[in-house]
């Protein structure tokens, strides 16, 4: 069986390839190396990884679901209809993870300029940050207000 997008993981492969120049195995091993040394390429592997096992679970989805299929007489029993569920399942999961490898890829992808700030920062490479929250307490005013005037009774 085939969703008319079998071969996305190989097109991503490919780009993702392009982009670093290197094949993916290489990259797997630069990444496994010094993963700290490029974070882009150490989330582009990873999401690598996690969709080149969705899409083994698509595959073998897929191959349970035809077996059932090719037994059945002519309406699909509960069991099949789980089968049918689970590729639906796999589908959706392997497409997500192919979304989040395009948008790894797309260095103008909404979001992105923020995320690249932010790794800057974390990095120390970034302006200097303070304490995310303040850490003193704030300075009482001069005078208490007044509580439970207005309020009736």
């Amino acid at each position: 069986m085939s969703d008319g997008i079998e071969d996305v993981v190989g097109v991503l492969t490919e780009q993702i390839e392009r982009r670093f120049e290197m094949s993916m195995d290489e990259l797997t091993a630069a990444v496994a190396a010094a993963p700290d040394a490029n974070p882009e390429a150490t989330d582009v592997v990873k999401w690598h990884g996690l969709l080149t096992e969705s899409q083994a679970a698509l595959q073998r989805a897929e191959d349970d679901l035809l077996a059932a299929l090719q037994t059945q007489p002519s309406e699909v029993d509960d069991p099949t209809m789980t089968l049918a569920h689970r590729v639906t399942a796999a589908v959706t999961t392997r497409d997500g993870r192919a979304m989040v490898v395009r948008w790894l890829l797309d260095p103008s992808a909404p979001g992105k300029k923020d995320l690249a700030a932010e790794r800057l920062a974390r990095l120390g490479r970034g302006a200097p940050r303070g304490p995310a929250v303040h850490t003193s307490a704030p300075a009482r005013p001069a005078t208490a207000p007044t509580t439970g005037r207005g309020v009736l009774r």
